[in-house]
């Protein structure tokens, strides 16, 4: 079935193809009303555009170059989906040609939005652009409906990620079949991912790297479940179970928790429809579709898989490295636990100080959309923003379009309208701006005005603001003109601020949720309030390495950061929903543990210890795999934003797996004492239980066969 399935998918997706896009806009902004409005009355001026970048050894008004501009605009101009270009060699179009004559750019205005557009028709365009460049004629182009087309293609990344952790598990298991099958099942279920991504492009908002987002989550989670699974079955097979009912015990017990673990991970991520936007909502569906995808292969298709491969599990085995049985007595982890049991407080102040400190960064975090800059330099787009910002300034590259309304079409209502343009002209912070454009009713005005800085630049977040509450008012106010300021740049300034508002809702619900959960399953007050400040000091951990690096730019040279700017706003949205899941799962495994042992013997000392020892090799494995993959992304993935989030996504692993899990939580549990399993009795009898673990029969013996000639 699964076989069966996955051709389907892949087949379906192959045949219709994909639809992504980098539309970051939504709700009722301001950029969103410019964009309903120009759709509305300037169908001509409503589509995006695209940058056709010239850069000429000789100036391009030199009678060989202009006869190529021609040519060019004159080839550009019929393709599909193109309604105009405008030369740089046009009267009103000065602004469009550099101060030395040498770079210019012509504007290729589409008949709708990239995530609209059919790539094939933009696809055209690039070939049809880059087809006129030669020596001392460089052509390049940007532009969002450019950039949804050329970013780099997912795999190498995806490959570096699963070599690591066949490494891992070759030296967890020391046996290449055990060590196989979680591989194929994460692989499985993260190619049937890319397929529903695909498909899912057509009828959502997915950005064009949501693809690798996918890859990253299920190759990470994928690999960890299938990977617990296969290690029970195994202990099954060496406590003597036959095949069959190994496979039952594992999915008893292991699928069980990987049940809770991959559920944990989908409602957290569901937290992010609390944003209420169109493209986080894409990323969202997708991601719990990859966690979907490889839950459900780890319980159904890896079963299946075990039911071929039987004891030969353990067959071409490393040298050396086979291990049927897992043991932490007198191992390092039993020694571990002890010097933590030892020095409780030493521990756990020691690791509170190393994520405090990792933390500072945080509170200079700014959040803003990545712009071409951080494309690879071999890419046309990057090759289009340094030519642009080379020429004219970085702020050529996310022009503002500012819409206005004429209610009564006249011509006071146009003079309004020009009166603005030459006042946008004076204005610090604005380079040029492209003369008032009127449609045919008259009753809609656009003006395209050019920052001084690029579209990532703080600095033209506040040049949006100070011309929406300074400069725009006083120049309408009592003309009934209405004036909005869009355009891609203007978009990431609005999505970036009311995604910074929607976080703290979305914290707040995942830990409220996060609360409730670790309540119903420990029966217990102090374990998920715990757990709660845990999971915001890794997170606070987190953020501040990845604004060190990209922000800041410390360690540039060792993770490649080009250049440095603000965090894509969503990025820390999707970091804490999916870290919550993973830590939850982590969480679970080690507190369960320690609840059973305290169920046990009672005494809180001994449970905390003994639970630690015996889960922390399990943990370690898991976290170890997982980073590995994120880091793959930041090792080897052209788009930054996969950089931050892999980057994100290992180091809040990493410290969950270790500081937070193998030394604050037990540290805390150790110092606390019973108080760890205290509830009041009425809250006891109002919350439901939710038990997470499962009594196993012990194997039946084996009997032992007569000796011959007896009976």
């Amino acid at each position: 079935m699964w076989v069966i399935g996955a051709i389907a998918v892949i087949a379906l997706s192959s045949s219709i193809g994909s639809a992504f896009s980098n539309n970051f806009n939504g709700g009722n902004s301001a950029a969103q009303r410019a964009q309903n409005l120009l759709a509305a009355r300037f169908p001509a001026q409503a589509g995006d555009t695209a940058d056709v970048v010239i850069q000429t050894t000789e100036p391009l008004t030199q009678p060989s170059n202009s006869a190529q501009v021609a040519r060019l605009v004159a080839a550009l101009s019929p393709l599909a989906h193109v309604t105009a270009v405008q030369s740089p060699l046009v009267p009103g179009a000065e602004h469009q040609v550099s101060a030395d004559g040498r770079t210019g750019f012509a504007i290729v205005q589409f008949d709708n939005t990239s995530g609209h557009l059919p790539s094939a028709a933009v696809k055209r365009v690039i070939d049809v652009a880059r087809s006129f460049s030669h020596p001392g004629f460089a052509v390049s182009l940007g532009g969002n409906p450019i950039s949804d087309v050329v970013t780099a293609s997912p795999g190498s990344s995806t490959g570096i990620g699963v070599t690591a952790a066949i490494i891992i598990m070759l030296v967890a298991f020391g046996s290449v079949v055990a060590m196989g099958l979680p591989i194929i099942t994460a692989l499985v279920g993260v190619g049937v991912g890319f397929g529903i991504v695909d498909l899912l492009s057509h009828v959502l908002t997915v950005p064009t790297f949501g693809p690798e987002l996918m890859a990253m989550i299920g190759l990470g989670v994928g690999i960890d479940y299938a990977l617990f699974v296969v290690t029970r079955y195994r202990q099954g097979l060496a406590e003597g179970r036959e095949p069959r009912e190994a496979t039952v015990v594992a999915l008893s017990t292991a699928g069980r928790a990987v049940m809770f673990a991959g559920g944990t991970v989908v409602i957290s991520l569901l937290g992010l429809f609390l944003v209420g936007l169109p493209f986080m909502d894409g990323l969202a569906i997708g991601s719990i579709s990859a966690v979907l995808l490889v839950l459900l292969g780890a319980l159904t298709l890896l079963p299946a898989m075990l039911g071929f491969a039987g004891r030969a599990i353990d067959r071409l085995h490393v040298p050396g490295l086979l291990r049927r049985t897992q043991t932490h007595e007198r191992g390092f982890w039993w020694h571990w636990s002890r010097t933590v049991q030892r020095r409780p407080w030493i521990c756990g102040t020691a690791a509170l100080a190393v994520l405090v400190v990792l933390a500072i960064p945080l509170f200079s975090l700014r959040l803003g959309f990545s712009d071409s800059s951080n494309d690879p330099t071999k890419l046309t787009t990057r090759q289009a923003y340094d030519a642009l910002a080379k020429g004219f300034g970085p702020g050529f590259n996310g022009p503002l379009v500012i819409a206005a309304t004429l209610p009564a079409g006249s011509a006071s209502d146009r003079a309004v309208v020009d009166s603005l343009d030459q006042k946008l002209r004076s204005q610090h912070g604005i380079a040029a701006v492209a003369p008032a454009r009127f449609n045919a009713a008259g009753d809609t005005a656009v003006i395209i005005a050019y920052p001084t800085t690029g579209p990532e630049a703080a600095q033209t977040a506040s040049l949006v603001r100070h011309l929406r509450s300074s400069v725009i008012p006083p120049a309408i106010a009592g003309s009934g003109v209405n004036v909005l300021v869009g355009g891609e740049t203007a978009a990431g300034v609005d999505a970036s601020h009311y995604l910074s508002n929607k976080l703290p809702l979305v914290i707040a619900v995942v830990i409220a949720l996060s609360f409730l959960l670790l309540m119903a399953v420990f029966r217990s007050i102090a374990i998920p309030v715990k757990a709660a400040l845990m999971n915001l000091l890794s997170m606070g951990a987190a953020y501040g390495v990845i604004v060190a690096v990209y922000q800041w730019g410390w360690l540039s040279s060792v993770f490649g950061v080009s250049r440095t700017g603000p965090i894509d706003p969503w990025i820390p949205l999707m970091m804490f929903t999916i870290v919550f899941g993973l830590s939850m799962d982590y969480e679970v495994f080690l507190l369960s543990r320690i609840r059973e042992e305290w169920r046990r013997s009672g005494v809180n000392t001994l449970a905390v210890a003994d639970g630690l020892a015996s889960t922390a090799r399990v943990i370690t494995a898991a976290a170890a795999i997982m980073v590995c993959v994120f880091l793959s992304f930041v090792i080897n993935d052209p788009l930054r934003v996969l950089d931050v989030f892999g980057l994100g996504l290992a180091v809040a692993v990493l410290i969950d797996a270790t500081l937070v899990r193998m030394v604050l939580v037990p540290s805390v549990m150790q110092v606390l004492g019973r108080a760890n399993w205290w509830m009041p009795a009425w809250l006891d009898r109002v919350v439901p239980t939710l038990g997470v673990e499962v009594e196993v029969a012990p194997p039946k013996p084996v009997p032992e066969e007569a000796p011959a000639g007896v009976g």
